[in-house]
């Protein structure tokens, strides 16, 4: 065998292994930061107090969620190239939460594991899996801001913001026009009209060669083909999704009642709407504004501090335990080698 071929092997091999140590060393680091913190043993405490039966019932209900999440990204990858297994996208999904539930940023920052996923694992160029991750991004936010909006009605029903003496509607007049820019841009790219690109290419600062702009736009315009050539995924991707966000609110009713904490349907989406918030706050996990948010929003119906502290002791323990598989899992995700003939355009 050729020796140039030989010290070649062996320099990939070597490069591949010094990258996968690296990425897990990080994600190990990772990790061990995020559960030094953690009150484990206040976790397992309330835990303890439920029965094994329902924390089957929350574990089973939490796969089916990310089960959602999952197949609704996996509807628009499959639109373009059908023969895309569902499960393997799973644990890629569950790698995007923990990268984002453990770094700084509101719950964003792993998308990009799925770009690079798609690029490497099947050979999709970086813009066409771009624009499957910002379908997806704007289906979720869809959900996301239906959600946001039963939530926020919740809280002015529930008496916790004061609505002075005029209508619901008017008191959440802002939040209603951040609700409709999701379908609005799904709209204006189903008609062929590109809205981020539009915006960098108008915005005076930006170079409009750039070749991030370019990158953006014709990430958005696949985004657009999607739209017009795949409606029956797009609209099944949408229902899904709302599926899935609904079924973190049937969670968290779940929850309140293991703990026998007794409040009214309003009471209870206006809680759980103030621990979704809290992790909109730029910090792993949310730490710390989960917990005041409960014992704000759980104080302001007269629940104990302490009940309101179990409960965030039971989103926390989940979120570890799945952020902590997602990051063992990412590992592998990022190190999956890149197929020959993809390129980033």
């Amino acid at each position: 065998m050729n020796p140039f071929f030989i010290r070649e092997m062996v320099r990939v091999k070597g490069t591949r292994i010094f990258r996968g140590l690296a990425v897990y060393s990080l994600l190990t680091s990772l990790l061990y930061f995020a559960l030094r913190n953690a009150p484990l043993p206040e976790i397992w405490e309330t835990l303890k107090q439920l029965r094994l039966w329902q924390i089957a019932a929350l574990i089973m209900l939490n796969a089916a969620i990310y089960l959602l999440v999952t197949l609704r990204w996996w509807l628009i990858v499959k639109a373009e190239k059908r023969e895309l297994p569902l499960l393997p996208l799973l644990a890629v999904r569950v790698s995007v939460f923990g990268l984002s539930y453990f770094t700084f940023g509101p719950q964003v920052g792993g998308e990009p594991l799925q770009v690079l996923y798609l690029q490497r694992k099947y050979g999709m160029t970086y813009t066409r899996a771009t624009s499957t991750v910002i379908m997806d991004k704007l289906i979720e936010f869809l959900a996301n801001f239906f959600l946001l909006g039963l939530g926020l009605t919740a809280v002015v029903q529930a008496g916790i913001l004061s609505t002075n003496g005029s209508s619901p509607i008017v008191s959440l007049i802002g939040l209603v026009i951040l609700m409709i820019w999701p379908p609005i841009h799904i709209a204006l790219l189903f008609r062929g009209i590109y809205p981020i690109t539009s915006l960098l290419r108008g915005l005076p600062f930006v170079k409009k060669s750039a070749k991030a702009v370019r990158f953006i736009a014709a990430s958005e315009r696949m985004a657009g083909a999607f739209c017009r050539r795949h409606l029956a995924y797009l609209i099944s991707a949408i229902f899904v999704s709302l599926f899935a966000a609904m079924g973190m609110v049937g969670e968290f009713f779940f929850i309140t009642s293991f703990l026998q904490i007794e409040l009214s349907s309003w009471q209870t989406i206006s809680a759980w709407t103030a621990s979704w918030l809290a992790f909109l706050v730029p910090l792993p996990g949310g730490l710390g504004a989960l917990e005041a948010s409960q014992v704000f929003a759980l104080g302001m119906f007269s629940v104990p501090a302490a009940s309101a502290i179990s409960v965030t002791l039971i989103l926390r323990g989940r979120d570890l335990l799945i952020g902590g598989i997602g990051l063992l899992l990412a590992g592998q995700s990022a190190g999956t080698p890149a197929r020959e003939g993809s390129s980033p355009l």
